[in-house]
């Protein structure tokens, strides 16, 4: 009988080892790439033999960049915002969403962003967690919501998309909500109260002494002392300096927060390829060329996170924004301009990828994004740092599309593009006024939408940067270069009133 039981044990792992062999053989293996190889698989499906490197950040280096306005614009004439391929001149509205308007989203996405593919799964959105909590004198609710991405066409990939919004209990709801690119964390976790912090004290010092006898003589001599100790949240320490922080800001107008973790949609480098939902989608695949990147996936995951909120009574889904910093800063412009519902954008010092014009040689070059940031971009972004290939040579000046564009994208909707100066560290290599000249471009999409653009004429070959400091934010594109670094903090205190100008949100404190 004992030996029959193990004889039917063993068969019974040898089945579900079957089993399991036969499930994991329905799937493609997954690929596992270094970032170099996945960028020779990308090289050899495009037929590029040798890329050109991008150029360096230090001014001493022998192939530092550019930083010569004489020198930054080899092909000055931008693609023509306002004619359609045919050659027809886009004169309404109807036009440009019909004709015009679909034409870029095209051509951005297929030769810069990549497209979004057919087959993407459904997120199931889980509020994991609500915290009422205090920041400064706000009283808030916060909730850490996790985005479950199916993955039963491919269960080897696991995307779970994390994300904390943060509402404001003070005022009288739905409020608007500006989302960032960045670290979910809970801003002020709730405290247990003096009852509560006594009792875990009393078990604190109970398992103490347990773990050391010697410890019951201390804390007999100092019966009063309590190991663990509650935060209090109206104690503030020393007055602070400068403006509160954004998210402070934000909470006083009477704003919603979220913040997003880009990571958790899809990885910032080249190796996670085969990872994140691009190798979910593609079943642990290489990319092909035209495949989406790591920009246009995080604005994919901004938008799965907008879906949950129109589900949430506390927050007005129709005034939802989007922000971000450097590289998150080209992620929410991707994200304003190809994810319609967005209602406001705050563009950070985005530099190239982002609002700055590709074909201008000035700091970060098209070579620094088709070579050690190509995962940012689609495949076919490549082709235009191709020294040798089966094409020939392209540049920047071979895109048929450019930064000008996506900006016009974002129209009539709430544009607001931030930078800092190099002086505080918001480098050069950030090109800041490529990045005016291609919102100066785009303005006629924005007034042929009815809507205003920077108030200035559209020659971007000769009009000149605004001061420091003084931003141009009477239309729905606005420009404002802070004093600050690399930031969009100093200029917080000038959006929220802007955009809630624009958004018709007055706050309305509860009675």
């Amino acid at each position: 009988m004992k030996n029959l039981i193990q004889f039917l044990f063993v068969l019974v792992l040898i089945i579900m080892s079957l089993i399991l062999k036969a499930q994991n053989n329905q799937y493609p293996a997954l690929v596992t790439f270094t970032q170099q190889q996945d960028q020779e698989n990308m090289m050899q499906q495009l037929g590029i033999k040798t890329l050109r490197p991008g150029p360096s950040g230090n001014e001493s280096a022998p192939n530092h960049a550019n930083y010569d306005e004489s020198l930054a614009n080899p092909c000055p004439k931008l693609p023509d915002l306002l004619t359609t391929k045919s050659g027809e001149k886009v004169s309404t509205p109807e036009m440009w969403w019909k004709k015009r308007r679909p034409e870029i989203v095209e051509d951005i996405e297929r030769e810069i962003y990549g497209r979004l593919p057919e087959n993407i799964p459904q997120v199931n959105w889980k509020v994991e967690i609500t915290d009422y909590e205090f920041i400064g004198w706000t009283p808030v609710v916060a909730k850490k919501i996790t985005g479950y991405v199916d993955n039963s066409a491919y269960p080897l990939i696991d995307v779970k998309i994390e994300m904390m919004l943060v509402v404001p209990l003070n005022v009288k709801g739905p409020v608007p909500v500006l989302m960032m690119f960045g670290r979910p964390s809970f801003p002020s976790p709730a405290q247990p109260s003096e009852e509560n912090m006594n009792t875990i004290n009393k078990v604190f010092k109970d398992l103490l002494v347990k773990e050391n006898p010697e410890l019951k003589g201390v804390f007999e001599k100092y019966p009063a002392y309590q190991p663990l100790k509650r935060d209090n949240p109206f104690m503030f320490g020393q007055p602070r300096s400068g403006d509160p922080s954004p998210t402070e800001q934000l909470l006083a107008a009477g704003w919603a927060y979220v913040t997003i973790d880009p990571n958790s949609i899809q990885a910032d480098n080249g190796a996670g390829l085969t990872r994140g939902i691009i190798g979910l989608v593609n079943k642990g695949q290489p990319r092909k060329p035209d495949d989406w990147g790591a920009l246009r996936a995080w604005a994919w995951g901004a938008a799965r996170a907008l879906d949950y909120l129109e589900t949430d009574k506390l927050v007005d889904s129709k005034k939802v924004g989007i922000e971000g910093v450097s590289r998150y800063g080209k992620a929410a412009l991707v994200t304003l301009a190809l994810e319609p519902r967005f209602a406001v954008g705050l563009i950070g010092s985005s530099g190239k990828g982002g609002a700055t014009l590709h074909r201008r040689v000035f700091g970060e070059a098209v070579e620094s994004l088709s070579g050690g940031e190509y995962y940012w971009m689609a495949g076919n972004y490549m082709k235009y740092g191709a020294e040798e290939s089966s094409f020939g040579r392209k540049t920047g000046c071979d895109l048929g599309v450019d930064s000008h564009q996506l900006i016009a994208l974002c129209a009539p909707r709430l544009t607001f593009i931030s930078y800092g100066i190099p002086e505080q560290g918001d480098a050069k290599w950030l090109d800041q006024k490529g990045s005016y000249m291609a919102a100066i471009a785009a303005g006629p999409a924005f007034k042929l939408l009815v809507v205003s653009d920077l108030g200035v004429s559209n020659d971007y070959m000769k009009e000149e940067m605004p001061p420091v400091n003084s931003g141009l934010l009477d239309g729905e594109l606005a420009w404002r270069q802070h004093d600050g670094g690399h930031t969009d903090a100093p200029n917080f205190k000038y959006f929220i009133p802007w955009a809630s100008k624009f958004l018709k949100y007055k706050k309305a404190p509860t009675r």
